[in-house]
């Protein structure tokens, strides 16, 4: 990539709304849009943008030739004081697909290139602005679907993450720094630090780390939601719980068994925790080839669950209902599942089944039953965890667990006796880990991979 050149691109969705933006930052950003950014509707006198002062916003006209093309604001945003460190200007027009897509060419035409996806974002971390796992928690708040999402995304871009790193790096170099110094006077014979005490310093920072990675759970939980499959026989309500959860009539509900063919996904809300519902086909044996491809779908959607909501009918009678409950037990993870009895206000008197009872006639049962759901997938009250650091993407993750692994092997240096050589290696390697996670260690590769999944205007 080409720090020197200048991009340009659209940031706001292609669609009618109030207004939209362009973006345009690099070095010859007010020169490009001054070509065709007019102070007055006649397209006679040029704004000359470079003379305005930073964070400035200007009313005039753009222009292609003769002919009007729009009525903006520029907004100026000069180096090093800009979301991407340069020079940038952002143009807000009537909103609409075909004003931009007219300006953007004119704006190609003038110099500029077509920003590539996530180009902005990645000129920020490059020119210093944000580190690597502030630039991945912007796109992590562009796709924030709750309010927990959205508080962790904040929490990261705020740095959280970055001082963790950040102290536990110095925390490393300092241990580090003993044992190369020891390297150092290596003929002297000198010991700087005993071996004891530096075991005992690797495992409190392998054990400051440890509980960071614990927060994995929560944070894959918090970033991509809970997949939560509904499953049971025909009949079984299964289509008239997905409807009433979602409040609206998704899936067709019939008396005929057999109605839902193929699984439905839809996203629910409860409580700040995003659940991804699968509606499933109704499990049985089957002649029919259709529903049959149905049913082992809904078994590998079983399989990829968190959850599962194994459905029975409360009013049937009591022998189908108990081979209802056989079939859950030999076919289901039971740490996986929830067994929920549907039609509780149609049950007979006489039924006393274990399991959590609901009606969607009655939305405090219906209310029991999101609890038990947050409860059987959520150890704690996540939205209370927002204020702590939540580990919530995989490479951060990985990156962790290989400067575990590499302390570990610096401990297991020590037992064994070897000398100061090897447990400087080791230390390096965590040190390089803990760098990959901010970018002060990273290749082209990696920034490729995570700026390619950002939008082109961001």
């Amino acid at each position: 990539m080409n720090l020197y050149d200048t991009i340009a691109a659209i940031s706001t969705p292609i669609g009618e709304g109030g207004i939209s933006v362009l973006r345009v930052s690099g070095d010859e950003t007010f020169k490009i849009v001054g070509n065709i950014f007019f102070k007055d509707k006649n397209g006679e006198n040029r704004f000359d943008i470079s003379l305005k002062s930073s964070h400035t916003i200007h009313f005039g006209y753009i222009f292609e030739n003769d002919s009007l093309i729009d009525e903006v604001l520029v907004s100026i945003f000069k180096t090093p004081h800009s979301y991407t460190g340069e020079d940038l200007v952002e143009i807000s027009t009537h909103g609409g697909a075909y004003i931009v897509q007219r300006i953007l060419p004119l704006l190609l035409k003038s110099g500029a290139r077509h920003a590539e996806p996530g180009e902005f974002t990645k000129r920020a971390f490059l020119n210093g602005k944000i580190d690597l796992s502030q630039a991945e928690a912007v796109a992590d708040l562009i796709k924030a679907k709750t309010e927990t999402a959205h508080l962790s995304s904040i929490k990261q871009l705020e740095g959280s993450l970055s001082e963790f790193v950040k102290s536990t790096r110095q925390d490393l170099i300092d241990i580090t720094s003993l044992i190369e110094l020891e390297l150092d006077f290596a003929e002297e014979d000198l010991e700087f630090v005993k071996k004891d005490e530096l075991k005992e310093k690797i495992q409190e920072l392998s054990s400051k780390i440890e509980s960071v990675l614990e927060s994995y759970i929560t944070g894959k939980i918090i970033r991509e939601g809970i997949n939560l499959v509904i499953a049971g026989k025909p009949n079984s309500g299964k289509s008239s719980l997905f409807n009433y959860l979602l409040k609206t009539n998704r899936a067709i509900v019939s008396t005929v068994p057999g109605t839902t063919r193929d699984y439905i996904e839809e996203s629910l809300n409860i409580k700040g925790v995003l659940f991804n519902l699968i509606d499933t086909a109704g499990l049985r044996m089957s002649s029919d080839e259709i529903e049959s491809e149905g049913v082992k779908r809904s078994f590998a959607k079983i399989d990829e669950a968190d959850l599962v909501l194994y459905l029975i009918d409360s009013s049937e009678n009591i022998k189908l209902i108990d081979e209802c409950l056989n079939y859950f037990k030999k076919n289901f993870n039971e740490d996986k599942s929830l067994i929920v009895f549907t039609k509780i206000d149609i049950a007979s008197k006489d039924f006393n089944k274990d399991g959590i009872k609901v009606s969607i006639y009655k939305d405090e049962s219906i209310e029991r039953l999101k609890e038990e759901m947050i409860r059987k997938v959520v150890s704690e009250d996540i939205t209370k965890k927002t204020g702590s650091i939540i580990l919530t993407n995989m490479r951060h993750k990985i990156c962790l667990e290989n400067v575990i692994l590499s302390l570990n092997n610096a401990v297991n240096s020590i037992n064994n006796s070897m000398s100061g050589e090897y447990i400087s290696v080791d230390l390096r390697n965590a040190l390089n880990f803990l760098g990959k996670i901010t970018g002060e260690v990273t290749n082209e590769d990696i920034l490729n991979n995570i700026f390619q999944k950002f939008c082109v205007g961001k």
